[in-house]
C-alpha cells in the first residue's frame, strides 16, 4: 500500500515475520541494542511503529523486545527505567534515584560562576536587552554556551527580539539582582562607561564580518 508521494506505507500487515530482514540487515548486535540505541538518542518518546521501521524487524517482536528490556532493568535495578508513555516508548530515571538528581542539579546551581561567565554576565547586565552576538563582539569570543549556562541556572532571560535583525535579546533576571544584593539595576557599580555604547557596536561587528 502507497500513499500520495509514493513512499510505501508502514503497517503491521505490510511487516510480516516471513518480510523480516535476515540479522545482518540489522546494523546492531541484536535487536535489544538496537533499540537501546535509538532510544538514547531520541529527543521524544518512540512508538513500536517507528521502531520497527527502524529496525526493520517485525511490530511483534519489538515490542516483545521492549517489554523484555523493561523488565530486565526493572530486576536489575538499574539507574533508569523503560517505560510507555503517550503511545511511545522512552528512558527514564528511576524514581528511587531523585535524591541524587535533586542534590546534583542543586549542587550545580550553586557552583561558582566561571571567569567567562561572570564576564558575559557583566556585558549583559550594563548592555541590556542586547543580543547574543553584540555579547560575542564585545568579549571576542563565542558566547553561545556560556548564554545557556547563564540561562539554565535563571541569571538571564530572553527579552524579545531585536526589531532590526529579528535576534534574540537578554537581559538580566529577579535572581541576578537577589544574587548580587541590589534591588534594581541602578544600584549597579558605575562600570557602564568602560563598555562600548550599544550604538557603536555595529561597527565592532562590521570590523569583525569584514576582518579589518
Amino acid at each position: 500500500m502507497s500513499d500520495d508521494d509514493g513512499t510505501r506505507e508502514f503497517s503491521e500487515e505490510s511487516m510480516t515475520e516471513q518480510e523480516a530482514p535476515d540479522d545482518g540487515e540489522l546494523g546492531a548486535p541484536s535487536l535489544q541494542a538496537a533499540i537501546e540505541a535509538l532510544l538514547m538518542l531520541a529527543d521524544e518518546p518512540m512508538s513500536t511503529v517507528a521502531l520497527a521501521q527502524a529496525t526493520r524487524q517485525p511490530i511483534a517482536q519489538v515490542e516483545s523486545t521492549l517489554r523484555e528490556l523493561a523488565d530486565q532493568y526493572q530486576a536489575q535495578v538499574r539507574g533508569f527505567d523503560l517505560r510507555e508513555v503517550a503511545g511511545g516508548w522512552r528512558y527514564y530515571t528511576r524514581l528511587e534515584c531523585a535524591p541524587l538528581i535533586e542534590r546534583w542539579v542543586l549542587d550545580g546551581q550553586q557552583a561558582r560562576l566561571t571567569q567567562a561567565s561572570l564576564e558575559t554576565l557583566a556585558v549583559i547586565a550594563y548592555l541590556q536587552p542586547v543580543t547574543r552576538g553584540r555579547v560575542g563582539a564585545v568579549r571576542g569570543v563565542n558566547v553561545d554556551g556560556v548564554i545557556r549556562t547563564l540561562t539554565t541556572r535563571g541569571l538571564i532571560e530572553e527579552a524579545g527580539h531585536d526589531p532590526e535583525s529579528g535576534a534574540l535579546l537578554y537581559r538580566t533576571t529577579s535572581t541576578f539582582l537577589e544574587r548580587i544584593g541590589v534591588a534594581s539595576l541602578d544600584e549597579l557599580p558605575p562600570l557602564a562607561e568602560h563598555l562600548p555604547d550599544l550604538a557603536d557596536l555595529d561597527e565592532v561587528l562590521d570590523s569583525v564580518a569584514t576582518g579589518e
